[in-house]
C-alpha cells in the first residue's frame, strides 16, 4: 500500500489570503464507549515554511507505539494545539454530529484562550460536512476537505494529537472497568468488547444508542 505523505500545499495557498489556518480532525467517532475527541491546531505562515515533522501522518497510519513521539513533534511544530471532548452521554443526548461540533467548538475555544484568533483565519475540517457551523459556531470560516487528515499536514497534526489524547484517556478508563479491555480496544467494537457488554452490561462510559440495545445496565 502506498502511504501518502501529508504536505502543506493547501495551507500555503490559504495563507496567502488568511492570517492563519486552524485544522480540525476527530477521533473516536465510531467507538462504542468513551468520548469523541476533536483535535485543533493553528498554523501561520512562519510555521508553514518549516518542514513537516518527521513521521507525521493521519493517526490511523501511525503505529500506536510511535504516535506519542509523532504527536509531540506535531505539537511543537504547530505552536498551538488543543483537544475538545464530547462525552458518551452527550453523544446519546444530541447525536454524534452535534457532539462532534460541540467538541470542535471547545477545542477552538482552547486555542482562543491560548492567544489564537481563529476568526482571523480559516478552519480546515476533515471530511465532507461542516459540523462546526451546524453546531452553532459563528464568526468562523470553515472549509470541509475530504481526506484532509491524509493530505494536509495541519490536519494530520490535529489527528495524531487527538488520537494520543483519547487513547491515554481510554487507558485511564480501563482501570475503572477492566472487563471491557479498553486499554486494548480504546472503546471500539472488538469481539472481546462486544462479548463483555453481553455478559456485564453497559457502563456509564458506553454510548447507549450505539451499543447493544438490550444489554443490562450494571454500572
Amino acid at each position: 500500500m502506498t502511504v501518502v505523505e501529508p504536505r502543506l500545499t493547501l495551507e500555503r495557498k490559504l495563507l496567502r489570503e488568511h492570517a492563519l489556518v486552524v485544522a480540525c480532525d476527530e477521533v473516536g467517532r465510531g467507538a462504542l464507549a468513551g468520548p469523541v475527541a476533536v483535535g485543533a491546531v493553528a498554523v501561520d505562515a512562519a510555521r508553514a515554511r518549516k518542514r513537516v515533522p518527521q513521521g507525521l501522518r493521519d493517526s490511523k497510519l501511525v503505529s500506536e507505539l510511535r504516535r506519542p513521539e509523532v504527536a509531540a513533534r506535531a505539537a511543537a511544530w504547530v505552536g498551538a494545539s488543543a483537544v475538545g471532548w464530547a462525552s458518551a452521554a452527550e453523544i446519546d443526548e444530541v447525536g454524534i454530529m452535534r457532539a462532534l461540533g460541540n467538541a470542535a467548538i471547545r477545542a477552538i475555544a482552547e486555542l482562543r484562550a491560548a492567544g489564537v484568533v481563529p476568526e482571523e483565519g480559516i478552519v480546515i475540517l476533515d471530511g465532507n460536512y461542516d459540523y462546526i457551523t451546524a453546531a452553532g459556531a459563528t464568526g468562523l470560516t470553515v472549509r470541509s476537505v475530504i481526506k484532509a487528515d491524509r493530505d494536509c499536514a495541519s490536519a494530520a497534526a490535529a489527528s495524531v494529537i487527538a488520537k494520543v489524547a483519547r487513547d491515554d484517556l481510554m487507558r485511564d478508563l480501563h482501570d475503572q472497568a477492566p472487563v471491557y479491555e479498553w486499554a486494548r480496544n480504546k472503546g471500539y467494537a472488538s469481539p472481546e468488547h462486544r462479548e463483555a457488554i453481553r455478559v456485564h452490561g453497559l457502563s456509564v462510559h458506553h454510548r447507549r444508542s450505539w451499543a447493544i440495545a438490550d444489554a443490562p445496565t450494571l454500572f
